[in-house]
């Protein structure tokens, strides 16, 4: 008798779980990355997944602010290194503010696509790219400019603009549908 119960209540328990994981979203099931106490789904493209991120508030109202929420919600693929607030906190006092006043837009715009890149480029192809550079790999961005890739001595990746300044990837491969974001600590300014 009691074997009976035991295998009936194991039989409902399943049951139940297959009702519950049939009744969950399919994204739930996603590999995802926690970024901003965030779930970063693969399914979802830059922008459906940036509005979550409390750690890129910032870098959201960016990117609505210069009008470029239906690119980046756009097929791609893009890279994107995406500055968190921190990163925006550590420009010159009211260069934020400036910058996302509307006739700033063009400014802002080219700061925005100063850190998008054509393609989906992970973190291992970009490392396996600074292998075939001899320490470095060249990546043009979609506003024009150029940034050099490195390999950090522990191993992460170290984005470097033309002025010398220097942005590190803090948290790499959050995949999108549309392409991919690495997390950086540091906004790099064109020109």
């Amino acid at each position: 008798m009691k074997l009976r119960n035991a295998m009936f209540a194991t039989a409902v328990g399943f049951s139940l779980a297959g009702s519950i994981v049939l009744s969950m979203p399919a994204w739930s099931a996603e590999q995802s990355v926690q970024v901003g106490g965030a779930a970063m789904y693969p399914s979802k493209n830059i922008i459906q997944n940036a509005v979550n991120s409390k750690d890129h508030t910032t870098l959201v109202a960016a990117v609505k602010a210069a009008g470029l929420v239906d690119t980046l919600e756009g097929a791609g693929p893009f890279t994107v290194f995406a500055p968190t607030n921190k990163a925006f906190e550590k420009l010159p006092a009211g260069t934020v503010d400036t910058l996302l006043k509307p006739e700033n837009k063009a400014k802002l715009t080219a700061v925005l696509t100063y850190h998008v890149v054509a393609g989906k480029h992970s973190a291992k192809e970009l490392m396996a790219d600074v292998v075939k550079g001899h320490g470095r790999a060249t990546l043009t961005t979609v506003e024009g400019g150029m940034l050099t890739v490195t390999e950090t001595t522990n191993g992460h990746l170290q984005i470097t603009d033309a002025k010398g300044d220097v942005a590190m990837v803090t948290i790499a491969d959050v995949n999108q549908s549309n392409g991919v974001i690495h997390v950086v600590d540091t906004v790099l300014l064109p020109g």
